[in-house]
């Protein structure tokens, strides 16, 4: 069997393309700026094609430059304006227009338990967290150390 190696833009072109043609596609999470809901090289997400309007909220594929992908929750909506944020970033943007979110997510896979992203459960957290964007670097410190440190 022959290994095909993609570089991550590479990849993440070809997923984009998939669900262009109407396809959902799961895909393994590298990076820890989804921390602590979605974990680097464990869960997985299912990603789709946007259907509607973006919503804050929402945990979408962007295209933040040419070629540079992140998978970031919207944090605020203006006009075309698109500001992402990372779960795990609490400082951190990035800044995209409407026409460069690529796909949704749909469902995440965390743990081998999938969860729907319209689930109340779903809804629920990612309400809280956005919500406790003033306290989250201390939430996100132990998390790290009470979960992250135990592996």
């Amino acid at each position: 069997m022959e290994v095909i190696e993609l570089d991550n833009a590479e990849f993440l072109s070809n997923v984009c393309q998939l669900i262009n043609e109407g396809h959902t596609v799961s895909i393994r999470v590298k990076g820890y700026s989804m921390r602590p809901f979605i974990e680097s090289d464990r869960d997985a997400v299912t990603l789709g094609a946007i259907k509607g309007d973006l919503k804050v909220g929402d945990v979408v594929l962007a295209e933040i430059r040419p070629d540079m992908y992140v998978l970031h929750r919207i944090d605020a909506i203006q006009g075309n304006h698109v500001r992402l944020r990372g779960d795990g970033n609490v400082g951190q943007t990035e800044q995209c227009g409407k026409e460069d979110v690529r796909a949704i997510a749909l469902q995440i896979i965390r743990k081998g338990k999938t969860w729907n992203v319209t689930s109340r459960t779903w809804r629920l957290y990612s309400y809280l967290w956005v919500h406790l964007l003033p306290i989250r670097c201390y939430l996100l410190a132990i998390y790290r150390r009470v979960f992250i440190s135990v592996k």
